[in-house]
């Protein structure tokens, strides 16, 4: 998953990078709340952790103006400020979630889980896909074409759930960037190439045909089928 974290501290965005990246995901960090609501309004991030006191637009601004843009991007709030009142203040704004300073990153990890287990619910993402003889475990990274299983890695999974999303439709390679690297990584011109070919590798061994079809001059599409490609 993409996470969004928005906290003006440097050590302590630096003890979440570190946290998140490690627990599998990509991370993306403002350091104030302005750039933090350009970046939300992207909808390119499954999550958001976003800090109260943050200079300029604070937290409680950063979510109220993203939820009167009707996004509806799940939103974990840490804050010193952790008082009842605080807290009801926090939900009330439209966070998900409202965690108190000092926190152990144990309990950030549980209810980012929590978060987004809850785009589960119907109308939701999911986080077990299954497009035509394939089906994959976001979770657990594990892809089963036809009764074998397919362990993938971190970006690999990240692109295949892109893919599968958008099941017949053309997925450019500025959107799988966009899902599977944080902003300041530097593409060269093949690295969604090369990542593509090793998954096409994973999931075709034994098959005589591939699942991704390259659209020239466009991306990819996934078919879940035989593909002409």
């Amino acid at each position: 998953m993409r996470i969004l974290v928005v906290e003006d501290d440097d050590q302590t965005a630096a003890y979440l990078l570190r946290g998140l990246t490690e627990g599998g995901h990509v991370v993306d960090v403002a350091s104030d709340g302005n750039s933090g609501l350009g970046m939300a309004l992207e909808g390119i991030h499954d999550a958001l952790i976003v800090d109260r006191r943050l200079p300029g637009l604070d937290g409680l601004g950063l979510v109220k103006a993203l939820r009167a843009q009707q996004r509806r991007v799940p939103v974990l709030m840490l804050s010193a400020q952790s008082s009842t009142a605080d807290k009801v203040e926090g939900l009330q704004a439209g966070c998900d979630d409202y965690l108190g300073k000092p926190y152990a990153f144990a309990e950030v990890l549980a209810r980012l889980d929590a978060l987004l287990r809850g785009r589960d619910q119907p109308g939701s993402p999911t986080r077990t896909l299954e497009v035509g003889e394939l089906q994959l475990d976001c979770a657990t990274r594990t892809a089963v074409r036809q009764g074998r299983a397919i362990v993938l890695q971190h970006r690999e999974a990240l692109l295949l759930e892109k893919l599968m999303r958008h099941s017949g439709q053309v997925v450019t390679r500025d959107m799988l960037l966009d899902s599977a690297w944080d902003y300041d990584f530097d593409p060269n011109d093949n690295v969604i190439d090369k990542h593509i070919h090793r998954l096409r590798r994973k999931l075709d061994e034994g098959f005589d045909y591939s699942l991704i079809r390259t659209i020239p001059g466009a991306g990819y599409s996934f078919e879940g089928t035989a593909s002409r490609d």
